[in-house]
């Protein structure tokens, strides 16, 4: 009391009373800077900077959240998350799991009786467990599943904000800021079993922690995404495939562009980011222009990122390879232009630089400046030198020369700030 009569008499009011650091500054109505990235061509991104004060919300819980969405509404907003949400609370806040979802019979023993390969065969699952499935699935993506509508900003209050078992969809909206937040373990509780995949067949999960479909001048920057709670290595197997929880971290399809994903987390995941959804989906070419540049992938099996016809720009981005099952980091595939410079790697023994590619009827990938454990190498000749029998070696021209971004640092430059600097909690 006595510093504020102090502060009134001085005329110093908000100088003294307060000091600086108690201040946090509204990251709420940032706006992506010029030239960072695809998201700033144009008009750039703004997310919901322009919101009136009725449109700025606070939210603690899922009701909130789901209120301040407005149904993925186009009215500028700004949302604010203050603590911890959790996606698979009921309208009272009470958690549930995936029991609660469960209706017309269904069961996991019930289902993998009925759809056992051994009896079943490779047909599509139909009948009384699938229909039940799909209508215990439809139930959790009732909870799970928050649409984001256009000139929208969601940003995590403080250090650490956190969204968890949710999917933000960003379906054909436009202008759309995510930041500060760790969005982690969107869980399925229903994966549908699908014989003729990959030969095998395979487990599909339904949930994405950021889907962007349809979405254009979106920004990620700051965000955490992860499996943390549920890690798929820890999940059983049945019909001898792993029985995933989760499908991609943040996937950008179905015509999305103008795109910038910015000091970022991706971590403990299999298939982290996937660019275009489909070989056939030729309404893509001119779409999917995407930049990823400060951002870590730890313990990523693949997809960091696997591209389908985008230009898209991956610059100071730092990888750091531990898992045993790890498969490759860049993907390229049909008409995909990867432009690569100036990324670094970390990797156990038995991970060679060649691994760090795959190639899926692509035919360009363009790399340089690349660090695979502290040593410049030369990733494009070392992979079609390595892959000349099995895969049709890749030129290095994409046909195009990326131009808007901020500064370039060295690997070893970028590699150091990403560690320091990149995921949810973060921002300067």
């Amino acid at each position: 009391m006595r510093l504020r009569q102090l502060a009134v008499a001085a005329g110093l009011v908000g100088v003294l009373c307060v000091p600086a650091h108690a201040e946090a500054r509204d990251i709420g109505r940032d706006t992506l800077p010029a030239n960072d990235g695809w998201a700033s061509e144009g008009a750039g991104t703004t997310g919901g900077a322009a919101a009136d004060d009725a449109h700025v919300f606070t939210v603690t819980d899922r009701a909130q959240l789901v209120r301040a969405l407005d149904g993925g509404s186009d009215t500028p907003k700004i949302i604010r998350i203050a603590g911890t949400i959790d996606a698979n609370t009921d309208d009272d806040g009470d958690r549930l799991d995936c029991s609660d979802y469960a209706t017309g019979g269904y069961g996991l023993k019930k289902y993998l009786a009925a759809y056992d390969p051994r009896t079943w065969g490779a047909a599509k699952p139909s009948g009384p467990q699938e229909e039940a499935r799909q209508a215990s699935a439809a139930r959790q993506a009732e909870r799970v599943v928050l649409p984001v509508g256009s000139h929208t900003t969601i940003v995590g209050l403080g250090d650490s904000a956190v969204l968890k078992g949710a999917s933000l969809q960003v379906r054909n909206a436009d202008n759309v800021i995510i930041r500060n937040l760790d969005i982690r373990d969107a869980y399925d509780c229903f994966p549908v079993w699908q014989p003729n995949t990959g030969g095998l067949g395979d487990w599909k999960t339904a949930y994405d922690g950021i889907w962007l479909a349809g979405a254009t001048h979106v920004w990620v920057d700051h965000v955490t995404l992860s499996d943390k709670g549920h890690p798929d290595a820890k999940e059983p197997v049945y019909f001898a495939r792993n029985y995933l929880r989760h499908d991609g971290l943040l996937d950008i399809t179905n015509g999305s562009d103008l795109v910038t994903v910015s000091w970022s987390r991706f971590a403990d995941h299999d298939k982290a980011m996937l660019i275009g959804n489909g070989d056939t989906a030729t309404g893509d070419r001119g779409k999917l222009r995407v930049t990823l540049h400060h951002n870590a992938f730890e313990s990523v099996v693949q997809r960091a990122p696997r591209v389908r016809f985008g230009q898209v720009h991956v610059y100071n981005n730092r990888y750091e390879i531990t898992d045993d099952d790890y498969r490759y980091s860049l993907g390229v595939s049909t008409e995909s232009r990867i432009y690569a410079e100036n990324n670094a790697f970390h990797a156990p023994g038995h991970v060679e630089v060649a691994d760090l590619v795959k190639s899926w009827n692509g035919s360009a990938l363009h790399q340089s400046g690349t660090l695979f454990n502290g040593f410049p190498v030369d990733l494009l000749t070392i992979y079609n030198a390595y892959n000349s029998g099995s895969e049709r070696d890749l030129t290095g021209d994409v046909g195009w020369t990326p131009a808007l971004h901020g500064p370039i640092d060295s690997a070893a430059e970028a590699d150091r700030a990403v560690a320091r600097g990149a995921g949810a909690g973060r921002i300067p």
